[in-house]
């Protein structure tokens, strides 16, 4: 049986609204992920721009993975997150805003990799909303732990928590997390193997790399594997997810917003 635009409810599946009220071809144009990997990467280029530019005559430009690296006032101006911006200078909206920006030219470049490699495989699986609000969460929960534990754990060997920690890399391993729960909520073997390899593969990588946030990293594949067993891959997406999934996005930029509005206080 047929279904319109205007129909409530599909009559094969039940889904709600499978039209989307018309605007469906035009959300299918955008792409699997409805234009967000684009989002991501212009959004993030944008900022480090920005924080370049705040930056002025202090980038730095010593050692390979501190090439071209804005400043620390800069980037504490534009969001920021760890310990120090947390707990001392109470911005505790910073773990929203931190996955949008990138402490150098290498640091944004891979993450822009990773996330455009990553995000659409996500987007497949779980449906745009729903990745969209698994990279949120994951974000979200590995620069709360990274704070927490800059500011209350002690650092063990390799492992110690970010007094001040910037990078999309949380959110990146939360879409591992994600694929790794799809692979053992499915039975897909090889989705969960090739995510935890990644998973694994950058995870070395971040204890043999000087300066790599590991508290983050843990935290966010833990919250993408969370969110992504709450929201369940193997029922269809909602509406209601994609509604989620803006607010996720509109709280983001006001997060990034926020900072900038708040920091001028402590320039």
């Amino acid at each position: 049986m047929l279904v319109g635009v205007n129909d409530e409810r599909c009559y094969n599946c039940n889904r709600r609204h499978p039209g989307l009220w018309g605007f469906a071809p035009l959300l299918r144009s955008l792409g699997h992920d409805m234009g967000f990997v684009p989002f991501v990467i212009g959004a993030c280029v944008v900022l480090y721009a920005l924080t370049l530019l705040a930056s002025g005559g202090n980038i730095g430009m010593g050692g390979l993975f501190s090439l071209f690296a804005p400043s620390r006032q800069s980037l504490f101006l534009f969001g920021a997150s760890g310990a120090v911006p947390v707990f001392v200078a109470g911005r505790w909206w910073t773990v929203l805003s931190a996955a949008w920006l990138h402490g150098g030219a290498l640091h944004i470049l891979f993450n822009m990799m990773w996330v455009r490699q990553l995000a659409p495989a996500t987007a497949d699986l779980y449906g745009p909303g729903r990745m969209v609000i698994i990279y949120t969460v994951a974000g979200v929960a590995g620069f709360a732990l990274s704070s927490v534990a800059g500011a209350y754990v002690p650092p063990l060997l390799l492992l110690r928590g970010g007094q001040f920690t910037v990078g999309a890399s949380a959110s990146i391993f939360g879409l591992l997390g994600a694929l790794v729960y799809y692979g053992r909520r499915s039975g897909s073997r090889m989705v969960g193997s090739q995510a935890l390899s990644y998973a694994l593969t950058l995870g070395v990588f971040g204890f043999l790399m000087p300066g790599v946030d590991n508290y983050a990293h843990a935290g966010g594949f833990g919250g993408g594997y969370l969110a992504a067993r709450l929201l369940d891959p193997l029922t269809p997406e909602r509406i209601d997810h994609i509604g989620i999934a803006v607010a996720c996005l509109a709280v983001s930029i006001l997060s990034v917003v926020a900072s900038i509005l708040h920091g001028f206080q402590f320039l």
